[in-house]
């Protein structure tokens, strides 16, 4: 007996071998390829969000989401202003040179000196993280006769006032972060681009 060889079936498993083992890499491949290249939904998690703040009310205060951390507009009145320079002996950093923030508001304020009322913060205790209250009531019984308004952190005790600024001897080491931001219009300001 003979043993002949056929070649046209040995070039004809080698080819397939060799389709199937690619088609094998391109799948394995594809997905590392593709993690390269953040999501749509990882490219607006960091993108900068619009905020209409045409009817927002002198006194109110609204919430947004940016980077998945949230963010305070508020619109603070002229007895706000007027009581926040009352306590500036009581905070840790008055004018906020020790706080990493943008160089705009770098002021007692913490805003931008045209738009001087509007806050713009990071509603992120600066202490471990939890989202302190808006408590814009003047002396609250919970909080004491020379509360003038502010932000109240429930996990832990810190008091932060309009501008965000921290009180001294509470356990939140600094002021709440101001996020970059512009205004694009009178009644719309956007978050998390400030050029």
């Amino acid at each position: 007996m003979t043993n002949q060889v056929d070649n046209s079936k040995r070039r004809f498993l080698t080819l397939a071998t060799g389709a199937v083992g690619g088609v094998a890499v391109v799948a394995v491949a594809t997905p590392f390829i593709a993690s390269f290249f953040p999501s749509e939904r990882a490219k607006a998690a960091g993108a900068p969000v619009e905020v209409d703040i045409s009817k927002l009310e002198p006194g109110q205060k609204i919430d947004v989401e940016w980077r998945g951390k949230p963010v305070w507009v508020v619109n603070r009145t002229k007895e706000m202003m007027d009581n926040m320079a009352k306590i500036e002996a009581k905070l840790v950093d008055p004018s906020s040179e020790g706080s990493e923030q943008p160089e705009y508001a770098k002021n007692k304020g913490r805003s931008r000196e045209d738009r001087a009322n509007v806050l713009v913060a990071l509603g992120v205790c600066t202490h471990l993280g939890c989202s302190p209250t808006f408590r814009p009531d003047l002396a609250p019984a919970d909080l004491g006769a020379e509360w003038v308004g502010g932000f109240y952190c429930p996990c832990h005790g810190s008091k932060f006032d309009l501008a965000g600024r921290v009180y001294s001897g509470v356990p939140a080491p600094k002021n709440l972060d101001i996020p970059p931001y512009k205004y694009v219009s009178e009644g719309v300001l956007l978050v998390g681009e400030d050029k």
